[in-house]
Parts: C-alpha cells; sequence; structure tokens
C-alpha cells in the first residue's frame, strides 16, 4: 500500500493485477508488512482515484491507523484467486523460486519489481550479489511452480551488466577520459 488517503483510515494502493474487477466488499485480503508479519483485513469501501484504487477496511477507521498499512503487500488468499490464463504466474508463486540458466543454477528469486520496463524484473540473489532478470517470454523456458523450478536461456554478459568494473576495465575507462577530446563538437 502506498500512502494513506483520507480522514477515515483510507489507504491508496498501487495495482500489479490483470484482474482489477476481482475487488468486492467484504473480499479478505492480507496485508504482509515489511517484517513478514501477516494481518487479514476486509474490504468495507473502494473506489478508483487518480490511477490508484483507494481501499477502506472494516476497523481501521484512522490516518494513525492506516499508516501501519503503508509499505505492506495486498495478497489475495489463494481461494480467492482467480483463474489465469496459460503462462500467467502470480508474483506470490514466484518468490523463492530457482532461477536456472541452461542447467546452471544461478539462485532464488527475492523479489519481482514492476514498472521498468513491459517485463517485470525478477530480483535474484546469485551468490553475493542482487541480479535483475526479466521475466520475458523470450527467455523463459519451462516453469514447474510445484518444484520452485524456472529454466530460463539467458542471453549471453546479462548477469554481468550490473558487476562492478574489473582493476582493466577502471584502467581503460581512466585512459579512455584522458584521451577524449575536449568540446570538440560532432558533425
Amino acid at each position: 500500500m502506498r500512502k494513506t488517503q483520507g480522514r477515515r483510515g483510507e489507504v491508496a494502493v498501487e495495482l500489479h493485477s490483470d484482474v482489477p474487477d476481482r475487488f468486492r466488499i467484504g473480499l479478505r485480503l492480507f496485508a504482509l508488512a515489511p517484517d513478514g508479519k501477516r494481518r487479514e483485513l476486509q474490504i468495507e469501501e473502494f473506489w478508483p482515484h487518480k490511477g490508484d484504487l483507494v481501499l477502506k477496511f472494516a476497523g481501521i477507521d484512522s490516518i494513525s491507523d492506516a499508516e501501519t498499512l503503508v509499505g505492506c503487500e495486498l495478497q489475495v488468499p489463494k481461494s480467492e484467486r482467480a483463474r489465469l490464463e496459460q503462462g500467467w504466474n502470480y508474483v506470490s508463486d514466484l518468490m523463492g523460486c530457482a532461477i536456472f540458466d541452461s542447467d546452471r543454477e544461478l539462485g532464488k528469486i527475492e523479489d519481482v519489481q514492476f514498472g521498468a520496463g513491459e517485463a517485470p524484473l525478477l530480483i535474484v540473489a546469485v551468490g553475493s550479489k542482487r541480479c535483475e532478470i526479466p521475466y520475458a517470454e523470450a527467455y523463459l523456458k519451462r516453469v514447474d511452480l510445484e518444484r520452485k523450478r524456472i529454466q530460463m536461456q539467458l542471453p549471453e554478459g546479462m548477469l554481468d551488466l550490473d558487476a562492478p568494473l574489473t582493476a582493466e576495465e577502471k584502467q581503460q575507462q581512466a585512459e579512455g577520459h584522458r584521451a577524449a577530446p575536449k568540446n570538440k563538437k560532432s558533425l
């Protein structure tokens, strides 16, 4: 949930759903806090507002009550989930899945980020670093949610894009800056 909205405990929610009409009065949801604690909520009222959805939950009746929900992720119970088309997955089902590039295990999905492009980014722990891997159909080979395995074929060098520069690369970069002409205009 993004922020409080109003004086009666309402919160503004950024939707990451292809089924936005699923919300209804009385729907039970869970608020997952950043510390991992989960709280059950029930929708009392809802309405669209400036690209967000404003939700009013039963028992959340003040701004200070609503502030406790800011930063939480809303989750729909599995029993309330809409059926998805073939090839679509719920974000919660992807969490913790092991990512394989060909036959090599890279790491596990820790988070999913939206908004950077067409495909959501899988945040994967690869050794001691975190990599952003597009969850794009072009790279997917097989998704096995029961076994928590996602088989991908990533372009060569994709995982090296965020890697720190090697000593040789730093040297080449430094030499390149010294050799670059100043104030030279392009023709």
